[in-house]
């Protein structure tokens, strides 16, 4: 850690910033965009996620066995002149890459994803803009959403926001989250532990698993 960033951490610690807010009792897990536009580093929005990849699947691997429900999301756009992703897409041009029936809005084929999950399609950063997922946690009884996937800068931080907001615990997995930009996957990090969420280790949202019973048909 350089000396800005450890005057930033000490500065927003004595503030009393970057409270725990820790783990419920129900957790869900939401996989976040681990699609092939992203996690292929040819594409126009990709780079490489392979530990992030691995990370999650570890994640998902404990959910099952904890029989905590798993939820995949991708961005596609079904318009041809990608109407649907209305001024957002005007500020990226590898939105135009994000075409429904498209391999490049496919999940990545290494994710432990089963033909039985659903996915969730959006067409902003959040995966609670314009999706379901509230209402899917809420009929799950989730109270803590667990969080994986890119990029840490938008659509896992747009996430973990609107999971607060909605009045769920934000839990970030850190080795299991990515971005384009090691700079803004690490501030992202730091301003999001310091104001919204908890960012968790692998083997601490892994131990919490282990303790969570699977619920009763």
């Amino acid at each position: 850690m350089n000396e800005m960033a450890h005057a930033d951490e000490k500065f927003f610690r004595e503030r009393g910033f970057g409270l725990k807010i820790g783990f419920g009792q129900r957790p869900g897990l939401v996989i976040v965009d681990i699609i092939q536009a992203f996690t292929d580093p040819d594409m126009p929005l990709g780079s490489n996620m392979d530990a992030e990849i691995e990370a999650a699947n570890r994640l998902i691997d404990a959910c099952r066995e904890a029989g905590v429900p798993v939820f995949f999301t991708t961005t596609a756009y079904d318009d041809a002149s990608l109407r649907d992703g209305g001024i957002w897409v005007l500020k990226q041009k590898g939105a135009a890459t994000l075409r429904s029936g498209t391999a490049a809005v496919e999940l990545d084929p290494r994710l432990h994803h089963q033909p039985q999950d659903s996915i969730l399609v959006k067409k902003y950063a959040s995966c609670f803009f314009g999706t379901d997922l509230l209402s899917r946690l809420v009929s799950n009884g989730c109270d803590t959403v667990l969080i994986a996937g890119c990029t840490t800068s938008g659509c896992v931080r747009g996430t973990a926001v609107d999971a607060v907001q909605n009045g769920f615990r934000p839990i970030i997995v850190a080795e299991a989250v990515g971005d384009r930009s090691e700079a803004a996957h690490r501030q992202s990090l730091f301003d999001l532990q310091a104001k919204y969420c908890d960012v968790v280790a692998l083997e601490e949202a892994l131990d919490y698993l282990r303790t969570i019973r699977p619920r009763a048909a």
